[in-house]
């Protein structure tokens, strides 16, 4: 907490020339935004970080660590496509 995280994230992403979103989580959020957030920077090459990811409520926070296995498993074969649920 308050220890710029974020920051040093995003200041990282511009001494590398990468396009970041922020994105600032709540409980609101459902695993369908979430499926929409991981195809938009998977598909632009864009890093995301999202901040206060501890807020989002469990159910959610478990099928995010399933989109994001899908994302990292489609880099790791260097694959065209990838299938995230959402």
């Amino acid at each position: 907490a308050g220890t710029g995280k974020t920051e040093t994230t995003k200041d990282l992403a511009n001494a590398l020339a990468k396009l970041i979103y922020v994105i600032n989580c709540s409980p609101e959020y459902d695993y369908k935004g979430l499926g929409n957030i991981f195809k938009g920077v998977a598909s632009s090459g864009a890093w995301v970080c999202f901040d206060e990811f501890n807020r989002l409520i469990p159910e959610v926070l478990s099928v995010c660590t399933v989109q994001f296995k899908a994302v990292c498993d489609g880099i790791a074969t260097d694959s065209s496509r990838i299938r995230i649920e959402g």
